[in-house]
């Protein structure tokens, strides 16, 4: 059971003069499509871009943070929102320090993503949905899971024997399909940039954000 003998501690050092360190505001970038939809490509993309133009970034990825945070969990209905919040939580974190944190991950349900987005607050979060056909990414299966999953060797697959709740609103959507990575890294960088987490080129030669 929870301990009642918690205080919250409040820090001294603003969002805003974390953002003047850095040069831009941090944010919750949340990566969601099924499996072969190109998240964890695109992540990594997208990190490699924004450290190239001297930004702090992270992937958060799902495989990743099974090995660690959440290597207890399987991948029943119960399970995979328990990893999405602890997910939710850490990507706020590191949101909160002013990194720009991407977040790779499947995450099925629409009432996980929205508890992912109110833990960074919406004003700090970004969800870009990976919009690909099943088929498109059963036919890529990187990692040979559709066909485990097809066989009855994986149960509770998303998009075959578990749901995948399409995002009904989401911030950005991309066709990995019919886009290469780079234009889609250029539309989130876009993202960013209007939304006001990225300084514009007119921006960094003045103050920070």
């Amino acid at each position: 059971m929870p301990s009642s003998n918690v205080t919250r501690q409040l820090g001294q050092v603003s969002r805003q003069e974390r953002a003047d360190l850095l040069g831009h505001r941090g944010a919750v970038i949340w990566l969601t499509g099924l499996s072969g939809s190109g998240k964890s490509t695109l992540a990594y993309a997208l990190e490699r871009r924004l450290v190239a133009a001297h930004h702090a970034a992270y992937v958060l990825d799902g495989d990743n943070l099974r090995h660690g945070l959440c290597a207890d969990l399987g991948f029943s209905p119960a399970d995979r929102e328990e990893n999405i919040r602890r997910v939710g939580r850490a990507a706020a974190l590191f949101a909160d320090a002013g990194v720009l944190v991407i977040a790779a991950f499947i995450s099925p349900y629409q009432q996980g993503r929205e508890q992912a987005r109110a833990m960074a607050g919406p004003d700090q979060f970004i969800e870009v949905y990976l919009d690909v056909p099943l088929a498109v990414c059963e036919q890529r299966d990187p990692k040979g899971l559709y066909q485990k999953a097809r066989a009855g060797l994986i149960r509770d697959f998303t998009g075959l024997s578990a749901p995948y709740e399409i995002p009904t609103a989401p911030d950005l959507t991309l066709d990995t399909e019919a886009n290469d990575v780079s234009s889609c890294v250029d539309v989130v960088i876009d993202r960013l940039t209007r939304g006001g987490f990225l300084r514009s080129e007119t921006e960094s030669r003045g103050s920070p954000p």
